[in-house]
């Protein structure tokens, strides 16, 4: 009889059980997946929609103090994951909105009207596929006719498949289980699949529960950026561009101020998420402490289309598209080409 997998320490599922709850899911019938409770700051006539996430955007702007002194209001409306989101930029619901490298791809195949505005880059420790500690999985290829746990189309679902087709295998080769990041959890912990192909901080709680470690990452395998994405009628309003270029701005001061203090914002971040302080910080010295804004230019495009290519060729993107259609270089000022972002963490 087979010995039952270890599950993850129950003080440590509590906390990744809310933040699972404000991360993952998928938008209702009559909504876009916002989870309510909106916030304004700033001042004036003018008001920007911004689409957030727990512990995203806002809390990290408001750490570094870029909310002080808006000359225009931002509206925050907090979202359980980026494909919803990406649905609310879609139905003008919402201006502009932070996402993973992949959410994109998919609402771009299906045909949504939606502007990558700004890119940032980080290293890819943190997309990892993740199996019990006492597994026997000691490689990718070892992963042929095992259960894989993912959300689908997230970051996690091409690093998959990429990793994947390092090994020689394809998705075909594996048992995949769509879940989102709290069932996952759930068949992870209680041994009903093999393997959790995943993100930060899950990535993080998994390894710091000790119950789990790393088959194999995305470093090297995924291109580790991720991306604000406007919708195209707020870039058509000259005032609206011009807050939204703003809105840019102090998001690379923010993101700047992270990666000189990462004890402090992974303070905020777990009082925001409800995480343990130690988990926050593997996460930012893993994965959100390594991010830097750049240029969204032609490596990034090429990138992202590498991407629209797998999921066409798989026929999990209803038609392929033209990743350059759905970008504006316009906000790249004199942002640093993303060939020359760094790959590790700085510590402070």
């Amino acid at each position: 009889m087979p010995r039952p997998r270890p599950r993850l320490a129950p003080l440590l599922l509590l906390p990744l059980a809310l933040t699972l709850a404000a991360c993952a899911g998928t938008s209702s019938a009559n909504s876009t997946g916002g989870l309510g409770g909106d916030r304004t700051d700033g001042k004036g006539d003018l008001t920007l929609n911004v689409g957030d996430q727990k512990g995203g955007s806002e809390a990290v702007l408001r750490a570094a103090g870029q909310l002080d002194d808006l000359p225009y209001k931002i509206k925050w409306s907090t979202f359980t994951s980026g494909p919803p989101l990406l649905e609310a930029v879609n139905a003008k619901a919402v201006d502009i909105g932070a996402v993973g490298n992949t959410p994109p791809v998919f609402a771009a195949g299906a045909g949504s009207k939606i502007t990558i505005v700004a890119a940032s880059h980080g290293t890819a420790h943190g997309e990892a596929i993740v199996v019990p500690k006492d597994s026997g999985l000691r490689r990718t290829a070892d992963l042929k006719g095992r259960s894989v746990a993912v959300a689908q189309g997230s970051s996690a679902h091409y690093q998959l498949t990429a990793s994947l087709k390092k090994a020689g295998l394809t998705l075909k080769d594996v048992h995949v289980k769509y879940l989102q990041p709290a069932d996952a959890l759930a068949a992870f912990s209680g041994g009903k699949v093999d393997a959790w192909a995943v993100w930060d901080p899950y990535t993080s709680q998994v390894l710091r529960g000790g119950k789990g470690r790393v088959l194999t990452d995305g470093e090297g395998v995924v291109n580790g950026l991720s991306f604000q994405v406007a919708a195209p009628g707020a870039l058509a309003d000259k005032k609206k561009a011009a807050a939204v270029g703003d809105y840019l701005k102090r998001l690379r001061t923010a993101q700047a101020w992270v990666y000189k203090h990462p004890e402090k914002w992974a303070k905020v971040w777990a009082r925001d998420t409800g995480l343990p302080y130690e988990v926050a910080l593997d996460s930012v010295k893993r994965t959100h402490g390594t991010r830097v804004p750049v240029a969204v230019d032609r490596h990034v495009i090429d990138s992202e289309q590498r991407i629209v290519d797998t999921f066409a060729a798989l026929k999990l993107l209803p038609r392929r598209v033209d990743f350059a259609d759905f970008t504006d270089t316009r906000f790249n000022g004199s942002l640093p080409p993303s060939t020359t972002a760094p790959r590790t963490y700085k510590e402070s």
